[in-house]
């Protein structure tokens, strides 16, 4: 999931997407790339399982699936939660520590 969301096409896409479903086409209008990249970026993403599609005649859909991003958020939270706790700890040791003169 984050090598997907590693590159900045992909999280323009995603960002994108989090608006609603949109087409390839669509996805690819504001992106300095050709077609057939979007169509390999977005096979990453829906590898990742961040973006399914679904494909209607000659238009592909994508759209995002949320729990996905849910699950990284929870554990960017969890590192940050942690990493917050080791700098309280730091800080307070650094407090009761008397500079020496």
């Amino acid at each position: 999931m984050f090598h997907a969301l590693s590159d900045p096409g992909r999280r323009s896409m995603v960002e994108r997407l989090s608006r609603g479903p949109a087409s390839v086409s669509e996805l690819a209008m504001p992106l300095d790339m050709t077609l057939s990249a979007v169509v390999q970026h977005l096979a990453v993403l829906e590898a990742s399982g961040l973006v399914r599609s679904q494909k209607v005649g000659r238009v592909r859909t994508c759209q995002i699936e949320p729990e996905r991003l849910q699950l990284a958020e929870q554990w960017i939270n969890a590192r940050r939660t942690t990493w917050e706790r080791r700098l309280d700890r730091l800080g307070d040791f650094l407090a009761e520590t008397e500079p020496e003169t």
